[in-house]
């Protein structure tokens, strides 16, 4: 698996990853850097509203640390109308914006293959941004060489990714229904939500807004940690919420996909 990945990235030469920080990125420009020269491997990130600012700034020590060649793109979401009234094919929308960016970015500095991190799993989910992508020419060898996540785990781990078992996470705007108009103080709000919650000790979770309420998702073993600790979590009320629940049905990828 690993010997066919080589073969297909030594066949593209010179590479841009669309870097987002997590694991699957993440491997691919780790893998990538070891069996091509580092001078023809590019990360491109993008700083968005979309990511919470801990997941932007974990993904730049990781490039900094590993010296990896990378460059940063701006990008305000809220341009995209699809994303800002949050439509069903928000994804799609988002995604065709932010990688053309990174083409236009790139294609100056001769880098004309740009690469990212869908792995095979993904086709079991409901992904419109995978769409946009290919539209666009946006080539994912993890994908079409087989990667699952759990493959994608284990080879990290036998790499030394220090963060091979990192909670995969999302776009914040998935945490609001569809067709609910978005903000910059939304997302912020459910950041700030999210981590108020992974500093007890709960590194999966969602708080799904739904106008008022906060519905927080965590696994099922945590509902205790959330129930003993009420007075921190009662907290969260202060960023702008009446009411706090938790979801029995524990946590949900894409639940509001369902």
């Amino acid at each position: 698996m690993l010997t066919g990945l080589e073969k297909r990235l030594k066949e593209l030469g010179k590479i841009v990853i669309a870097f987002s920080g997590g694991i699957d990125s993440s491997f691919l420009l780790y893998f990538a850097n070891q069996v091509l020269p580092r001078e023809h491997v590019l990360a491109v990130i993008v700083n968005g509203q979309m990511m919470a600012a801990g997941d932007y700034e974990e993904a730049i020590d990781f490039l900094k640390k590993n010296h990896f060649q990378y460059k940063e793109i701006l990008h305000d979401v809220f341009q995209v109308k699809a994303f800002k009234e949050n439509h069903r094919d928000r994804c799609y929308h988002c995604k065709k914006a932010i990688m053309s960016a990174i083409q236009k970015a790139v294609s100056k500095e001769g880098f004309f293959y740009v690469l990212d991190g869908k792995n095979a799993d993904d086709a079991l989910y409901y992904r419109p941004g995978s769409l946009a992508a290919k539209e666009l020419g946006i080539i994912s060898p993890l994908e079409e060489m087989g990667f699952t996540k759990q493959d994608i785990r284990k080879y990290s781990k036998q790499m030394g990714i220090e963060f091979w078992n990192k909670p995969s996470n999302s776009c914040l705007a998935t945490r609001f229904p569809y067709n609910t108009v978005l903000t910059n103080e939304d997302l912020k709000k459910v950041e700030l939500a999210e981590d108020m919650i992974r500093r007890l000790g709960i590194s999966k979770t969602r708080v799904r807004v739904h106008h008022d309420i906060a519905r927080i998702e965590v696994e099922e073993p945590y509902f205790e940690t959330i129930l003993k600790n009420r007075e921190k979590i009662e907290k969260i009320k202060e960023l702008g919420f009446r009411y706090i629940t938790l979801d029995l049905d524990g946590l949900t990828s894409g639940s509001f996909d369902l």
